[in-house]
């Protein structure tokens, strides 16, 4: 440990400056104060990793000392000096949030093992709170149109419940990052997340992934496996492309629905779980059901709430604010400094048809991070398939000969507000102008103006 910062409570100087001394000498920077008062007032500016707080300080009781330094923002891990006669004043520091505690007289060997203990857990709790806000942006369910704005809607809504769900949509949609969002927005968001590719299994082995297999159950089982329901109880399972589950699987997945039980394949024991199931399905599952593909009891347990997700080419509208949000993902994974793209990229990424959806956006972003080679993302950073979607020269210098500025604009406004479904916002966003400019152009258009001015407010 570097140079970690340290700030000492102590009344009696003599033993603050010797437990200082003591821990610059370890390698620490070391401050000391001599009332609660005292340290929080160095707080802002020295911001401690770790505070050692006396236990017989005179304005303040070490509990309350703790929560006053939760208040003035610190996460500092904290650390109770006590005498062995003091030791229930420790206890409820702790109780309190402090990390441990020391008795008095202290020995600068075990202050050591004890701050290393106490900073090594306060990095692995800033370590969590980091791996947890990465988990939200990648997460983040990106867009404001209609058709996402309902999908989010049914995600806050049923998340907190037990509900199992059933997630319909393309290739590509996001139905997997739909069903984590569920459970990372749900009472279940510490316990484990399984997901499970029916598609990719065998009827055997998908079998034995979800329900486990004793010893000797096929040739090849030589131990005991451990099913994914079995691993995820508590948590949540999630069941990609369910439609391609064989009928005797089913079978066994509708008990677990039904009455949370099962056996492992080869085994007689009946095991019981708490799970949440949350199905996503390429298929209509209605349309498997009525071809005789899919059980319909197991359909109706599996639609109990039913989440469809709309291909990306139907809410072109939410381009922009996707790529944003992907930029921001891979330019930081990347370590560049990366602001957006410009027009024209995004000109040609409203052109495109999105077979592969949010995924193939997401795809396409993140090989335009790697190769952008200054702040902006431009269309020759783009993979050769979206190059077809650049705007023609053609159309675009088609209205050029003979045409005024003032007609120019209104054609670069009115296609931009069409691509962009016409939405304001997200027109200034791609011409790279204030929204209350694209209100002013289209009362004049709407008016008939000639567009003849010699100074323009609105910019």
């Amino acid at each position: 440990m570097k140079r970690e910062r340290i700030l000492i409570v102590d009344p009696n100087p003599l033993d603050g400056a010797a437990l200082r001394a003591s821990l610059c000498e370890a390698g620490f920077d070391a401050v000391e104060a001599s009332s609660v008062d005292g340290a929080l007032a160095l707080v802002p500016s020295f911001q401690p990793a770790a505070v050692v707080i006396d236990g017989a300080l005179a304005d303040a009781d070490p509990a309350s000392t703790v929560s006053r330094l939760r208040e003035a923002r610190s996460d500092a891990a904290v650390v109770v000096a006590a005498a062995q006669d003091r030791l229930d004043a420790a206890v409820a520091a702790l109780r309190a949030g402090a990390e441990s505690y020391l008795v008095r007289p202290l020995d600068a060997a075990q202050v050591l093992v004890v701050l290393e203990k106490a900073l090594e857990k306060r990095l692995l709790r800033k370590d969590g709170v980091a791996l947890r806000e990465t988990i939200r942006r990648r997460l983040a369910i990106v867009g404001a149109s209609p058709e996402l704005h309902a999908v989010v809607e049914v995600v806050r809504r049923v998340a907190p419940t037990k509900a199992t769900v059933l997630v319909q949509g393309e290739f590509g949609t996001g139905k997997g990052h739909v069903a984590q969002a569920l459970h990372e927005a749900s009472p279940r968001r510490d316990r484990p997340f399984v997901h499970v590719n029916c598609a990719a299994l065998s009827e055997a082995l998908l079998e034995s992934e979800l329900f486990g297999h004793e010893r000797g159950a096929f040739p090849e089982a030589e131990s005991r496996r451990t099913g994914r329901f079995e691993e995820a109880n508590g948590g949540t399972v999630y069941l990609h492309e369910v439609g391609r589950m064989a009928p005797p699987v089913q079978v066994k997945l509708l008990r677990v629905l039904q009455q949370g039980e099962f056996e492992r394949l080869g085994g007689s024991e009946t095991l019981r779980v708490d799970v949440r199931v949350v199905a996503g399905s390429q298929r209509e599952l209605a349309e498997e059901v009525r071809a005789g593909r899919f059980r319909d009891d197991l359909y109706y347990r599996l639609n109990v709430v039913s989440v469809s997700l709309p291909a990306l080419r139907a809410r072109k509208a939410d381009i922009p604010a996707l790529v944003s949000h992907f930029i921001d993902l891979y330019a930081r994974a990347a370590g560049k400094e990366i602001s957006g793209v410009t027009p024209g990229t995004l000109s040609a990424l409203f052109a495109y048809d999105w077979p592969g959806n949010v995924r193939e956006l997401a795809n396409i972003v993140e090989r335009a991070v790697g190769s952008a080679q200054g702040p902006e993302i431009t269309a020759d950073d783009l993979a050769p398939v979206l190059h077809g979607a650049r705007p023609e020269e053609s159309t675009a210098s088609a209205l050029i000969p003979g045409a005024t500025l003032f007609e120019i604009e209104r054609e670069a406004i009115l296609r931009t507000l069409d691509q962009c479904g016409g939405s304001t916002a997200r027109a200034a966003e791609v011409l790279g102008v204030s929204i209350r400019k694209i209100q002013y152009r289209l009362k004049e258009y709407r008016s008939g103006a000639s567009g003849r001015r010699v100074v323009d407010v609105a910019k």
